[in-house]
C-alpha cells in the first residue's frame, strides 16, 4: 500500500537567502527505456500542495532473504539526503535489518543533472519509485519526506512527527568542482552545507536531545599535510605544554571548507548542548553494488562519471569500457584514502550501533586503504586487461590547485576496532564497477568526462555555461 500525505517540497539548485523560497523543478533522471521514462514523467506530473511531500510505503516486517538483524533493530534512523549515492544504499542497508528508516531529501542533485546536462550512468529511478519498489521487493517500511533541511519550518516538522533516535547527515552539496565553478556555487555550497547543519544541531537540542548525530564528514578536511594524519584530533606540545586538540584543517576548495565549518560547529554543539555526534571522514567511495540495491533493477544505486560529480575511479573505469586512454591529472602522485560503497554502509551502521557519549563529539577516518592515482590507474589498467580491455594511460593538465606529490598517512584503526571488514580495491574492482561501466557504456556521454571546471578561473561571473555539457 502506497499513502502519501502532500505538505511542501522544496529544491534548491541555487543560492538564495535564508528565508527566500526557490522554485521547485521536476525531480527526474533521463532514463533509457520507455517504462522508466512512463514512470518518471507520471512522478513529475503530480501537482503537490501544502508544506512537505511524505510518501510512505508499508509492507509486512520481513527480513530479505539472507539479511540479519543487528542490536540497532527497531531503532528510529532518519537519513538526511537518502535519494543520494551513500544515503539510498544505506537507507537500503539498514532497513533491511531491522531499523525504521526515514528518508529526507530535497532531490536538488538531480535537479544539478538537469542544469548540468549530465547523467547518472546507471538509470535510476525516482525516488518515489524507488521506495515503493523496496517495500515490494523486501516487505519493508520506508518513509520519504521531500523538502529541503535549510527550512527550519519543514525540518521542525519531520523532527516532531518521526522522532528520530539517530540522525545520519549526508544532506549536502559533495562536489568539490561544483563548489569551485563560480561565486554563485561556491556561496550556495557554503550556505546549503554550513545552515543545513546548524539547523539539525538546533533540531536535535531543541526537539530531540538524546538523538545521535552521524554525520559525512570527508578526509579532505585535513588536505595533504607533512604529518601522519590521526582521527579527528591530535596531542600537542607547544612551550612546555600539552593538550589534545582539533586536527589542523586545510581543506582544498569551498566544498571541503564547508565541512571543515561544520566539524567546528558540531563539536561546539556537542560540548555547549551536550549532544552526541560521530564525525565520519570518508575518503573516496568506489562501487554500485550493495546486497540490498541489486535486489532489483529499480533499486540500482547512481554512477556519477562525468568531471563534475564522478570519482577517478568511476571516470577510469568508463574510460576503460570506452577503449579511451585514462585521464590522470598532472602528475598523478596525488594521494587520497578509498574505501568500497559496501564498507561505507558497514561503517554507518558500526557507527549507530556504537553511539558517541552524550557531550562527545568523535571523530573516526572512513577508509580502508589509500592510494595515489597513478596507483589506481594502474589497477584499473590490469583489471581491464583481464577483461580483454585495451587499457592505456595518458597526463593531463590538472585543474585544481593541489600538491601532485606529497606525504600522505592516515589512521584508521577505530571503525575496525569496532568490526569493519573492509573489501580491497584491487580484489573487487572489477566486482564492484568495471562490469557496470561495460554494462551501461552505451548511456556515456564523453563529453561529461572532461575536466569542466578549473580551480584558478572560478570568479564572480556566472560561470555555468563552461560546466555544462555542450559548453563553450
Amino acid at each position: 500500500m502506497l499513502t502519501t500525505n502532500v505538505r511542501s517540497a522544496t529544491v534548491a539548485p541555487t543560492c538564495r537567502s535564508l528565508s527566500g523560497q526557490v522554485k521547485t523543478l521536476p525531480a527526474t533522471s533521463r532514463l533509457t527505456s520507455p517504462a522508466e521514462l512512463k514512470r518518471t514523467s507520471a512522478v513529475a506530473s503530480r501537482k503537490p500542495s501544502g508544506a512537505s511531500l511524505r510518501v510512505r510505503a508499508v509492507a509486512a516486517e520481513t527480513a530479505l532473504p539472507g539479511t540479519a538483524h543487528s542490536s540497532g533493530a527497531g531503532q528510529r534512523v532518519m537519513i538526511i539526503g537518502g535519494d543520494g549515492y551513500c544515503g539510498w544504499a544505506t537507507a537500503l542497508h539498514l532497513s533491511a535489518r531491522g531499523y525504521q528508516v526515514a528518508i529526507m531529501d530535497n532531490l536538488v542533485r538531480r535537479t544539478i543533472d538537469l542544469q548540468l546536462g549530465s547523467d547518472s550512468l546507471t538509470p535510476i529511478a525516482s525516488a518515489h519509485d524507488r521506495v515503493k519498489k523496496w517495500a515490494e521487493v523486501s516487505g519493508k517500511h520506508i518513509e520519504l519526506m521531500v523538502g529541503d533541511v535549510c527550512d527550519w519550518s519543514f525540518l521542525e516538522q519531520s523532527f516532531t512527527s518521526f522522532k528520530p533516535e539517530t540522525v545520519v547527515h549526508f544532506g549536502q552539496q559533495r562536489s568539490a568542482p561544483y563548489s569551485m565553478i563560480d561565486r554563485a556555487r561556491a556561496v550556495y555550497t557554503q550556505h546549503n552545507n554550513v545552515i543545513g547543519t546548524l539547523n539539525v544541531l538546533y533540531a536535535i537540542k531543541e526537539l530531540a536531545p538524546d538523538c545521535h548525530l552521524v554525520k559525512l564528514g570527508t578526509m579532505g578536511e585535513y588536505g595533504t599535510p607533512n604529518i601522519d594524519i590521526e582521527e579527528g584530533y591530535i596531542e600537542i606540545e607547544h612551550n612546555g605544554r600539552k593538550d589534545k586538540l582539533p586536527y589542523p584543517k586545510q581543506g582544498g576548495s569551498f566544498y571541503h571548507l564547508s565541512k571543515v565549518h561544520d566539524s567546528s560547529n558540531i563539536l561546539f554543539a556537542a560540548r555547549a548542548w551536550n549532544i552526541a555526534a560521530t564525525d565520519l571522514n570518508q575518503g573516496i567511495v568506489y562501487g554500485v553494488r550493495t546486497e540490498e540495491t541489486m535486489a532489483d533493477p529499480m533499486l540500482i544505486n547512481r554512477f556519477d562519471y562525468d568531471g563534475i560529480y564522478g570519482t577517478l575511479t568511476n571516470r577510469f573505469c568508463i574510460q576503460a569500457a570506452l577503449g579511451h586512454p585514462l585521464t590522470v591529472y598532472g602528475k598523478g602522485g596525488q594521494t587520497r584514502g578509498m574505501l568500497d560503497i559496501r564498507d561505507t554502509v558497514q561503517c554507518l551502521q558500526i557507527a549507530i550501533d556504537n553511539p558517541a557519549q552524550k557531550g562527545e563529539s568523535r571523530v573516526f577516518n572512513q577508509i580502508t586503504e589509500t592510494w595515489s592515482v597513478n596507483e589506481i590507474a594502474d589497477i584499473v589498467v590490469a583489471q581491464g586487461n583481464k577483461l580483454g580491455l585495451d587499457v592505456s594511460k595518458i597526463n593531463i593538465p590538472n585543474p585544481r590547485t593541489e600538491a601532485e606529490s606529497h606525504y600522505y598517512n592516515v589512521k584508521c584503526d577505530k571503525l575496525k576496532e569496532l568490526g569493519l571488514t573492509p573489501h580491497l580495491l584491487s580484489d573487487n574492482l572489477i566486482e564492484s564497477l568495471l562490469t557496470f561501466a561495460m554494462d551501461y557504456k552505451h548511456r556515456c556521454n564523453l563529453e561529461l568526462i572532461k575536466p569542466a571546471v578549473q580551480w584558478k578561473e572560478s570568479g564572480i561571473r556566472d560561470n555555468m555555461a563552461k560546466a555544462v555539457v555542450g559548453g563553450p
